[in-house]
């Protein structure tokens, strides 16, 4: 059994639905015990007595100084991507076009997809992110070269080999008899091994026909527990030309529906533009919907409408969309999320720094129906940890040093904690603290899971 002290912040419900959700501990202390699970939560004193009366000898491991946070889930990135993040300046068809779709295209190589995979995997945990929902490439081998090396870097991963058949490059294409066969394939293979679990992954109804998603709703029905993702509704000019496609739908989202494939299993990215029908179906399905305020605003698509989403009874978490997006820090997405409601005013949902945490971590939990293993600190849960300390000297560590309370610590790691210098890793067996160059201390955790950074 080991004993961590540290400022400890976490959401073990929604604050969206209970005020007082966030909770805080400013000397606070988790037992973990030997696989990695949580035994005790609550002061640092509280948890030291109910440890040694059974566990004398159990190790005390001071974080004082920083500030111990539920690991991340992005519940919208894309593997094949991080190459072409940055890329400003167009709408989504003509970055896809010009940027994207080039890119995706040479991961039919292995050893590229290889190297992208450890690239992009780096990129997530060097951000804080223990667990993401991963679109991945169109190309079988370059899945299974995902899968190994998330595997052995540890993370938990849920992601799958996107399919479509037409209006992109003709290598991306495949058949829908291909499509179930590869999946199949790589669900048997991957599926439920270690921290991965497979997301059947049509790209958009846009490049999937109906014949693609019938395949993709037979993968579904054959393996009751994968999950499904795709986008939708995320630019005006995507939905006139999927309204083209699709002429018997009643809209974006009937497009899934009437294949089956909206489901509580399913996470659909952006729904920048929903109409009230859609919002109406997708609370009661239980879908989810991965909003990914970065990508929206550099890509132009418009402001997202979460209080629209909250009102319908849909559920939200938060994604990067790398490489639409701007990176892969959820911190800095929580914050692109808060401009975003400022500037939609009246219209906007008010949110503060319990709902960005909650949004960053048990959200993304909830909607990948895994909320029962990760996304807090509830006693129970498998200790999934992200501890973030400030830099010596900077401006957040004047912040925090004189912050009032524990959700103004909260705001001011939102606001200021989004620096891109960090370096993190963590594994299986073990969790490395580190600073901006090297490794500080390492402590072994069994099953366990952390991240470390200084910001």
């Amino acid at each position: 059994m080991k004993i961590y002290r540290s400022t400890l912040l976490h959401t073990p419900a929604s604050p969206f639905a209970v005020p007082d959700a966030l909770q805080t501990f400013s000397d606070g202390a988790l037992a973990v015990g030997d696989t990695g699970t949580i035994a005790h939560l609550g002061t640092f004193t509280e948890v030291l007595a109910e440890v040694r009366a059974a566990c004398p000898d159990a190790e005390v491991h001071d974080l004082r100084g920083g500030v111990l946070l539920p690991g991340f889930i992005d519940t919208h990135v894309h593997y094949p991507q991080v190459r072409v993040l940055g890329g400003l300046g167009m709408a989504l068809l003509e970055w896809l076009d010009r940027n994207t779709l080039p890119e995706e295209a040479r991961l039919a190589d292995a050893a590229y997809a290889r190297t992208i995979a450890g690239e992009f995997l780096h990129g997530l945990a060097s951000h804080g992110t223990t667990t993401a929902l991963v679109f991945g490439s169109h190309f079988a081998g370059a899945m299974d070269e995902f899968f190994a090396e998330a595997a052995a870097r540890g993370l938990r991963v849920v992601a799958g080999q996107v399919v479509s058949d037409r209006l992109l490059r003709p290598e991306l294409h495949t058949t829908p008899e291909r499509a179930y066969a590869e999946g199949k394939a790589l669900i048997e293979r991957w599926h439920g091994q270690g921290r991965s679990l497979y997301a059947v992954t049509p790209r958009f109804s846009l490049s999937a026909s109906e014949g693609i998603l019938d395949a993709c709703a037979a993968l579904l029905t054959e393996f009751p527990d994968v999950r499904f993702t795709s986008h939708i509704n995320e630019n005006n000019q995507e939905i006139e030309v999927v309204r083209g496609l699709f002429p018997g739908a009643r809209d974006y989202l009937d497009t899934y529906e009437r294949a089956g494939l909206v489901t509580p299993r399913s996470v659909f990215a952006h729904n920048v533009h929903p109409n009230e029908r859609e919002l109406g179906v997708l609370a009661a399905q239980r879908c989810s919907v991965a909003h990914c305020p970065c990508s929206n605003s550099a890509l132009g698509s418009g402001l997202f409408p979460l209080r629209r989403h909250l009102a319908a009874g849909v559920h939200v978490a938060l994604g990067t969309d790398v490489g639409g997006g701007t990176g892969f820090s959820l911190l800095k997405e929580g914050l692109q999320a808060y401009f975003m409601q400022q500037l939609l005013g009246e219209e906007g949902a008010a949110l503060s720094p319990a709902h960005l945490l909650y949004l960053a971590t048990l959200a993304g939990a909830q909607a990948l129906g895994l909320d029962g293993q990760v996304g807090d600190f509830t006693p129970g849960k498998q200790f999934d940890a992200v501890w973030l300390r400030p830099r010596a000297g900077s401006t957040l560590a004047t912040v925090l040093a004189h912050a009032e309370s524990e959700e103004r610590t909260l705001a001011a790691l939102f606001a200021l904690g989004t620096g891109t210098t960090w370096s993190g890793c963590g594994s299986v067996g073990g969790w490395c603290l580190r600073g901006r160059q090297k490794p500080e201390r390492q402590e072994p955790l069994g099953l366990a899971w952390g991240l470390a950074f200084s910001v």
